[in-house]
């Protein structure tokens, strides 16, 4: 759990192979925004530059909330660390249920995802008087109101980043993840439709989801595999 290139690497795939879910909650939006640009600059090369720095707003938001939720679980922890390993027990649970959730094994990420629409009903105003999008600083404001949807793919991964306790581990992980998402979000057109179809295939979003799940559990073995070692040495201690 505390190697960060593992971790880094796990957030990227977890973006990645989640391209389903990303198609699912924001093609619509992607099409919106492309819909926002002006006549001329429509077509999925004159496009290119504002739809990356929509992103690139996007990822910038994801950061932000992963240093928000780093710092919290920094003060969560204390100097001791002494609710570490809960932060890391129930990232592991969040990761094995966005793994469900990818796979359609299990819809309860559903509830959290309505939660979060609370705040985005106060932002998505914001995000119509920027539109139409006719300077870069519009496109990148709007892709950083656009990082605050509410996804359970999101939140899962803010789980995994909240339980670092480190404000910069953390929003680099997040950082990691919204470049996994790039590929999907960047597709267009009939490639878009390509793509969609392979990511929505059952055994690629299988397989995607037990990847999530794989590394949901291995979250959840650090810090109970140093619970039971700890409880195993104290004998020893004590005949010694």
């Amino acid at each position: 759990m505390n190697d960060p290139v593992i971790t880094l690497g796990s957030a990227f795939l977890i973006g990645l192979l989640g391209g389903a879910h990303c198609i699912g909650m924001c093609g619509g939006v992607m099409n919106a925004l492309s819909f926002a640009l002006p006549e001329q600059r429509r077509g999925p090369l004159r496009a290119l530059p504002t739809l990356l720095l929509y992103n690139l707003g996007r990822i910038a938001s994801y950061s932000v909330a992963g240093a928000l939720v780093g710092g919290l679980g920094m003060l969560l922890q204390g100097p001791v660390g002494i609710l570490g390993p809960g932060l890391r027990i129930f990232a592991g649970l969040m990761l094995v249920a966005m793994g469900l959730y990818l796979a359609g094994w299990w819809r309860g990420l559903a509830h959290l995802e309505r939660l979060g629409g609370h705040l985005w009903r106060r932002l998505q105003p914001l995000g119509n008087r920027l539109m139409p999008v006719r300077h870069p600083g519009q496109a990148l404001l709007l892709g950083a109101l656009w990082g605050w949807l509410p996804c359970g793919l999101t939140y899962s991964t803010l789980t995994l980043a909240g339980a670092l306790g480190d404000w910069r581990q953390a929003a680099l992980v997040m950082a990691a993840f919204g470049l996994g998402t790039l590929p999907v979000m960047l597709a267009s057109g009939a490639f878009a439709q390509q793509l969609k179809g392979w990511i929505q295939r059952r055994g690629v979003r299988s397989l995607a989801a037990l990847m999530v799940i794989g590394f949901g559990l291995w979250t959840l073995y650090s810090p109970l595999a140093h619970r039971l070692a700890s409880h195993t040495m104290v004998p020893t201690a004590q005949h010694h």
